[in-house]
């Protein structure tokens, strides 16, 4: 790839990375290959040391030194509470880093969480916005994702050139802190129900004596077609893999963000409040699986397996 370069600026911005999981890791390797200065930060030593055998970089034990050796650092991290401790707890980001310096937040955390963080940095004199990202692993891997930027358009002007060794699309989701993590919410409401809808489909048709591969197959040239029906059932539920890179808990956590927000902003939802119970259960039922096991779930409550192309 070629050098990365900050705009506005004459040298390349020094990058703070906090989170090497299974998103965070191949996300810091594209930012360390495309020649940013890079130091990591996660829990997990082993993950350090896998980052760091792979590509360049450097690691800093402390959140605080991180900061002070960053322009610009990324949280990549399960929730939003999680973020606010690493960012204004004791010892965080927000003790080293430095006037001016910005927090891009890339988990999926709830927009009043986000919120609160960005009054917290401002107090601080550190600049707060987020940029969750949507693709899995796959497109993380790939360096394709789609990112949800929002804050102030300058903000995410410094974000441009490593944002482009990241994701194919950068949204623009508004000036308002929050914004991108809300959308992120409801875009996960929806792919979390076209699974659920498209595996109730498959497990009817499997009971009147239809062969699933087939009914997908021609979902997939029909009306019917959704991300569920083209990117999860060969892949993932008929090959017996469930193996998308997305837990059922993460997608969990996202559909209650979403419903949180929707009587924040008091709308009626009464399907994603169904979606969102019926994947609860799910998770109580099956533990933290990928979260393409719903097909398997659903159609086990009616007493048919899901796994193999229906035979």
């Amino acid at each position: 790839m070629a050098a990365a370069t900050d705009p506005g600026s004459r040298r390349v911005p020094r990058i703070g990375w906090v989170g090497l999981g299974r998103m965070g890791m191949p996300m810091a390797g594209h930012v360390a290959e495309a020649g940013f200065e890079l130091r990591v930060h996660d829990l997990s030593a082993q993950a350090v040391g896998a980052f760091l055998e792979a590509h360049p970089g450097a690691v800093s034990a402390a959140l605080r030194e991180l900061a002070e050796a960053s322009d610009i650092v990324v949280t990549m991290l399960p929730n939003g509470r999680i973020v606010r401790e690493v960012a204004a707890g004791s010892g965080g980001l927000f003790e080293g880093a430095r006037a001016g310096s910005l927090l891009v937040d890339m988990s999926s955390s709830a927009p009043h969480e986000t919120v609160e963080l960005e009054r917290l940095g401002r107090e601080r004199g550190v600049q707060v916005i987020d940029a969750p990202v949507s693709g899995g692993v796959a497109r993380a891997r790939e360096g394709t994702l789609a990112i949800m930027a929002a804050g102030p358009d300058e903000a995410i002007e410094r974000c441009e050139a490593m944002f482009s060794h990241l994701g194919a699309t950068v949204f623009r989701c508004g000036s308002k802190v929050g914004s991108g993590h809300a959308v992120k919410a409801l875009n996960n409401v929806l792919s979390c129900a076209g699974l659920l809808l498209a595996s109730e489909a498959v497990t009817v048709g499997r009971r009147f004596g239809l062969d699933p591969a087939v009914m997908i197959d021609i979902f997939n040239a029909s009306t019917g077609r959704n991300n569920a029906t083209e990117n999860k059932f060969h892949q993932f539920v008929f090959s017996g893999t469930y193996a998308s890179g997305f837990a059922l808990d993460l997608m969990v956590k996202d559909l209650e963000t979403a419903e949180e927000l929707a009587r924040q902003v008091g709308a009626e939802t009464p399907l994603s409040d169904s979606c969102c119970r019926l994947t609860a259960t799910a998770l109580a039922e099956l533990g933290a699986v990928d979260h393409t096991f719903l097909a398997d779930w659903v159609d086990a409550r009616s007493g048919t397996p899901a796994g193999g192309s229906g035979d």
